[in-house]
């Protein structure tokens, strides 16, 4: 996909992101974003929320392959390491990476971005991982950063 495709695709998706969060209850809205993700995103295979929950970050709605990483230790692989650092992060190749927790076996890389209350507190994250190496670039980046700060501006 060229980057001029990535970028109308990504604003497209905006556009629908957008109004599911206007239209919905909280649970409602996450569990349509990660299936429009899934759904519209060539490269996006396992797509999830992660929250904070009694000091750890707890499995939300997902789409994808089953996993045993239903809760997670802040700090820990590359989805407590973004809370913990309180940034994203983009894993290109997950083998070379010696906190990754493995998902799947069939994972090459991966996207983490930190979502926030509207007092700038992380209340947790999307996480998506890709089965091709290299998968996510800046302008994922953008979009799915952007695509938090929408949900923080509904909280």
């Amino acid at each position: 996909m060229s980057i001029n495709e990535k970028k109308k695709l990504f604003a497209d998706l905006m556009q629908k992101i957008r109004e599911v969060i206007s239209a919905n209850d909280d649970y409602t809205m996450y569990e349509k974003i990660v299936k429009l993700l899934k759904e519209n995103v060539p490269h996006y295979h396992w797509v999830g929320f992660y929250f904070i929950k009694n000091g750890a970050l707890e499995l939300g709605p997902y789409i994808g392959r089953p996993t045993e990483h239903t809760r997670i230790e802040i700090g820990q692989g590359i989805c407590g390491s973004a809370v913990a650092q309180n940034n994203t992060i983009i894993v290109e190749d997950v083998t070379k990476e010696s906190n990754y927790l493995a998902c799947s076996v069939e994972t090459k890389s991966e996207i983490v971005v930190p979502l926030y209350n509207k007092n700038g507190a992380i209340i947790g994250e999307i996480d998506i991982d890709s089965d091709e190496l290299s998968a996510f670039d800046e302008a994922d980046k953008e979009f799915l950063e952007e695509l938090c700060r929408q949900i923080t501006l509904k909280s």
